[in-house]
C-alpha cells in the first residue's frame, strides 16, 4: 500500500490533470490539482499573473502543494511548480512521476488555452520546457514518456513502476 502522495510533474499541457484523475481512480486514491487549489482560493490564474505577478502565483502554488501533500493522494502540479526550492524540498517526501514528452503533439493541445507564460505559443513552450527539463529529471522518482503512448499505456507504465517501489 502506498504511504506517500504521488505527484505528477512535467511541462504544461502534457496531461498531468487527465492522467492524475485516472490514476487516482485506478489506485483508489483521491486526486487534487494544485492549480485548482490556487484558483479556488485566489481566483483565475491568468488574472493572478496580470494583477499580482508571477511571484505571487508561485507563492500561492507553494501553499497549494503543501496542502496537497498532507494526504496520500495523486497530485497534479503546474508546470512551473518545480522552480521553487521550497517545492523541491517538499517533493522529497513524495513519489514524483515526471511525465515527459517529445513535444510533437503539444501545439494542438495548447492552441485554445489561456496560459500566461505562452505569449508566443509553441516557441515559448519549447523554451520553457527545455529550461525546466533538468529540474524535472532531477526531482523525479521515475519518468514516463507520454509522447507515443496512449492514455491506457501511460497509465499501465505508471502503475508498473509504482509496483516496483
Amino acid at each position: 500500500m502506498l504511504q506517500l502522495p504521488i505527484v505528477l510533474i512535467g511541462p504544461m499541457g502534457v496531461g498531468k490533470t487527465t492522467i492524475g484523475k485516472k490514476l487516482g481512480r485506478r489506485l483508489g486514491l483521491p486526486f487534487v490539482d494544485t492549480d485548482v487549489i490556487v484558483t479556488n482560493a485566489h481566483g483565475d490564474i491568468p488574472e493572478i499573473f496580470e494583477k499580482e505577478g508571477e511571484p505571487a502565483f508561485r507563492n500561492y502554488e507553494e501553499q497549494a502543494l503543501r496542502e496537497a501533500l498532507e494526504v496520500v493522494q495523486v497530485v497534479a502540479t503546474g508546470g512551473g511548480a518545480v522552480l521553487s526550492g521550497t517545492n523541491q524540498r517538499m517533493l522529497e517526501n513524495a513519489i514524483v512521476v515526471y511525465l515527459s514528452t517529445s513535444g510533437l503533439h503539444m501545439k494542438s493541445r495548447l492552441e485554445n488555452g489561456n496560459r500566461p507564460l505562452l505569449k508566443n505559443g509553441i516557441s515559448d513552450w519549447k523554451a520553457i520546457y527545455e529550461s525546466r527539463k533538468p529540474l524535472y529529471e532531477r526531482l523525479a522518482t521515475f519518468e514516463i514518456d507520454t509522447s507515443a503512448a496512449g492514455l491506457g499505456k501511460t497509465m499501465d507504465a505508471i502503475c508498473e513502476k509504482l509496483e516496483t517501489l
